[in-house]
């Protein structure tokens, strides 16, 4: 159960904005003695509040991070436990670590905390209350593919960034770093955080996505192969170092064990970040009393109608059949009363001009996609703008250097089909919500000059 108490964040905390919900109940002990037990949560945040954890009570609760002494030990143990990627795309851990171990030409080790997405603040919460279980990670990764290099990635968030470099400060004063810790911002661009594009960053170049192969665990920055993990990730491969993989999968699914943060929307328009167990009920997750569609995975995840969505968990075994995945753990709730196709039109303009411009399919292809869809959410729009936009979507997916055309397409077609009622309603004239009072959030700002990817 991951309801419990809900903890604002204040208005003038240097922190990530919103609210932490965590799991009830005092945190139990896990195998070293020092860390929660196996089923209980969270595992990754404090039990209580949203307070920055310092380095001395980081080592308090879980002790110093347990090298194992050699590379490529850790990776067996992460095979086992069955750890997917937390920032979207849930790949096995370990074949990464092991691809990049193999290389053997002096690999480079990366936490990805960029989080472009507008939608999510987990990682944010997680690297200002936590970065220390991050940290940990990035050390053990980095000894586990036999790495010096080491770097995280980070938006541009001053106030993040200061208190990040104070608890890499705080760990080298306290020796307790193998390999040091280089802090790179990332440009403020929904596809910074892409591998390819967070390479080229680090290299000296604008953050834009390349064509593959070769892939970045092949060659990546400088030309070295690179390991990137999500910083949710690098927090869990920490715990598991410690606790093993049968307390990884004490919660979860056989098929998907482990816990994640999500960043839920409910309906209220309230914003969370509540770490719990894959496999809950999206009804325990997000009240849908109300609501007429729920938005998982994101701006490049789907829309699911409400009540499909109440027999639904947080699974991809339950959401890929409905054209829908976990991703990065965003869910949104979209009330009844606001118009999906509207919505929709907002997000679909801004990924367009998100595109990095370099590729037909995003240049051409999803401002055309972007342009039908503000049609279509318009009273009585033109009749062949939802068949262009079907054709146009069949024409870009699969065909980009990364895959931003594939993403959005998927989040236009889904609702295409949940919100066609709408579309009729609008083909009438009539708008479910004439006001227009956007819901999904963005950024005040949408980034455009070239410059912006550097």
């Amino acid at each position: 159960m991951t309801y419990g108490t809900t903890v604002p964040y204040s208005a003038s905390s240097p922190g990530p904005r919103g609210s932490q919900r965590v799991s009830p109940g005092p945190a139990g002990t896990g195998p070293a003695g020092t860390g929660p037990a196996g089923g209980d949560l969270p595992r990754l945040l404090p039990v209580h509040g949203a307070v920055p954890v310092d380095l001395h009570t980081h080592v308090s609760r879980y002790a110093a991070p347990p090298y194992f002494g050699h590379p490529g030990q850790l990776i067996p143990v992460l095979k086992a436990a069955g750890l997917t990627g937390r920032g979207g795309a849930a790949f096995p851990v370990y074949r990464k670590l092991q691809a990049v171990a193999e290389a053997r030409t002096r690999p480079v080790v990366i936490g990805n905390g960029a989080e472009g997405e507008p939608a999510s603040d987990k990682d944010k919460s997680l690297l200002w209350i936590s970065p220390h279980l991050v940290l940990d990670g990035l050390q053990l990764a980095a000894e586990a593919v036999g790495s010096q290099a080491v770097a995280l990635y980070v938006h541009r968030n001053a106030r993040l960034q200061e208190r990040l470099r104070a608890a890499v400060a705080e760990r080298a004063a306290a020796g307790i770093d193998r390999a040091p810790v280089e802090i790179i911002d990332a440009p403020p661009r929904f596809l910074a955080g892409e591998e390819s594009a967070l390479a080229s960053r680090i290299s000296g170049q604008p953050a834009m996505p390349r064509f593959k192969p070769p892939r970045v665990f092949e060659r990546g920055v400088v030309g070295r192969p690179t390991l990137v993990h999500n910083v949710e990730t690098l927090a869990h491969m920490a715990l598991i170092a410690r606790y093993g993989p049968a307390w990884f999968r004490a919660v979860g699914t056989p098929g998907e064990p482990g816990s994640m943060l999500c960043t839920l929307h409910p309906a209220d328009g309230r914003r969370d970040v509540v770490e719990t167990a894959l496999g809950t009920p999206l009804r325990e997750l997000l009240r849908l009393d109300g609501t007429q569609a729920v938005l998982s995975g994101g701006y490049h995840g789907a829309w699911v109608p409400a009540a499909d969505a109440a027999r639904m968990t947080l699974s991809n075994e339950d959401l890929q059949p409905a054209g829908a995945f976990v991703g990065a753990g965003v869910l949104v709730a979209l009330p009844a009363t606001r118009c999906g196709i509207a919505e929709t039109a907002r997000v679909a303009r801004y990924l367009a001009l998100e595109s990095a411009g370099q590729c037909g399919p995003c240049f051409n292809g999803l401002p055309r996609i972007a342009a039908a869809l503000d049609e279509v959410a318009s009273p009585r729009p033109d009749p062949r703008a939802v068949t262009d936009m079907i054709r146009w979507a069949g024409l870009v997916e699969g065909r980009g250097a990364c895959h931003h055309p594939d993403g959005t397409t998927r989040f236009v077609r889904s609702a295409l089909h949940v919100f066609r009622e709408e579309i009729r309603n609008h083909s009438a004239g009539r708008c479910v919500d004439p006001a227009r009072e956007p819901f999904l959030p963005l950024p005040a700002d949408t980034a455009l000059a070239a410059a912006d990817w550097s």
